[in-house]
């Protein structure tokens, strides 16, 4: 019979490398709740035309990577329904915006999600078929303040604020305007025009992107093509005064509140509902594929799927990129050890008394996990040596419940990490496990 493995691209997560996980998006969650965000939860798939009218039909995800099919219809007489599991979570976002009529509360709306995305890339590190992303978006009509830049300097901010308090030394923050639809319109005829006599040079993808998407050329990776993009006419030449005022504003916000940031004039992003702002944090330790997180304006996006003028800005985040950051940076997965590990010990020739003691060492252990102690339960038939080698691989301190601590009320705990033996009352047990330290509570031997 064939062993069953993941599917490829996907992968399990396991302990102790999902407590990283739970540190990060517990650290978002507090991060965004200081800048009054809250959080929606989207569907993780969405009728195709979605994301084929956001994203944009041109572009990698949508024409290469979505995971789509067809739903069964419920009668003879209806067309099936396309389904794609969601490659990216905005358009979600905006869809339930419209959906909900968020607009007609007249405020911006915070929004933050944490969950899973789907896009059928080629695997490599950082980089899955599902993976999940953190994300968030302010969105709301212009009269709420929308398009205002200091929005966008604010997202910056919050991002700069999450990524030191994450841990996560040495990133760097790369800015870019790509300008209103008008101005990225206008920039597409002048790059298509400066591609014509460069583009037999250049990969097959950046061959046919100079046909259908010029501004995808900029993305392009392949090392054979970086001087022919380098010499290609820039965005900022292309921007109208309003665009470029706006750009300026942002970068003035940015410089008050003390965020360095460079200015990476290819920096547009690889989706078509992108304006003004765009930007990438970037981390040395990634190798060739760096970018932590990106984001950026979407001016027009609830418009060209159906809905109301609503300008917003967002961004997501990988968070298997930023799990790999911290660990480059930390070199492993800290072990999260239990504070106790109770132990019931008893001679196997008074099987009663066993019964006895096991079943004290469960109501123990339900008492010290309600006050907020971590526990792992030992098992009544293990002896002495084999209790303290499971005890020392899994906790601070083993609590030792035998026949006498069941009578005396006084139990014996070793701490591991200094060795101290301690004779600690029941009534007092909680309390002397919580010190971070161990020091001893009462008499105690070495």
């Amino acid at each position: 019979m064939t062993t069953l493995k993941a599917v490829r691209g996907t992968r399990d997560l396991l302990p102790p490398e999902t407590a990283l996980w739970n540190r990060i998006e517990a650290t978002a969650r507090a991060v965004f709740a200081r800048y009054n965000f809250g959080e929606i939860r989207t569907p993780i798939f969405e009728d195709t035309g979605l994301f084929a009218r956001s994203v944009g039909e041109e572009t990698d995800i949508v024409s290469k990577e979505m995971y789509t099919w067809e739903d069964r219809a419920r009668a003879q007489s209806e067309k099936p329904q396309s389904l794609t599991l969601r490659p990216e979570n905005t358009a979600g976002v905006v869809r339930a915006y419209i959906e909900h009529k968020l607009g007609e509360t007249g405020q911006l709306q915070k929004l933050y999600y944490i969950g899973p995305q789907f896009r059928r890339e080629r695997p490599q590190k950082g980089r899955y078929r599902q993976f999940s992303q953190i994300g968030a978006e302010v969105i709301g009509p212009p009269s709420a303040g929308s398009e205002s830049p200091l929005r966008d300097a604010e997202v910056l901010e919050m991002l700069a604020t999450l990524l030191d308090e994450l841990g996560i030394t040495g990133w760097t923050l790369e800015i870019n305007s790509v300008g209103s639809s008008a101005d990225r319109a206008r920039y597409n005829e002048v790059l298509r025009a400066a591609l014509i006599p460069v583009a037999a040079q250049m990969c097959g993808d950046c061959q046919r992107r100079a046909v259908t998407n010029p501004l995808r050329v900029l993305d392009c990776k392949v090392a054979e093509d970086q001087a022919i993009i380098d010499a290609l006419p820039k965005i900022a030449d292309s921007l109208d005064g309003e665009s470029k005022d706006h750009f300026a504003a942002v970068t003035a916000a940015l410089d008050k509140a003390e965020v360095p940031y460079t200015r990476n004039y290819r920096l547009v992003r690889g989706l078509d509902y992108y304006t003004r702002t765009t930007f990438e944090f970037t981390h040395g330790g990634l190798g060739a594929q760096n970018a932590l997180l990106g984001g950026g304006r979407y001016d027009g996006l609830s418009e060209a799927i159906g809905g109301p003028k609503a300008p917003g800005i967002g961004f997501a985040m990988g968070e298997d990129r930023l799990v790999l950051t911290l660990l480059a940076q930390e070199s492993a997965v800290p072990q999260v050890l239990a504070d106790a590990y109770i132990a019931p010990l008893c001679d196997e020739k008074k099987p009663d008394v066993l019964v006895l003691v096991s079943a004290t060492a469960l109501f123990l252990a339900r008492e010290l996990r309600r006050q907020g102690l971590r526990v792992e339960l030992g098992d009544g038939s293990f002896r002495l040596k084999k209790s303290f080698e499971a005890g020392n691989r899994t906790a601070r301190h083993i609590v030792i419940l035998g026949e006498d601590e069941l009578e005396s009320g006084i139990l014996t705990v070793k701490d591991f990490a200094s060795g101290i033996q301690t004779k600690v009352p029941r009534a007092e047990l909680a309390a002397f496990l919580s010190q971070p330290s161990g020091e001893p509570a009462g008499d105690s031997t070495s």
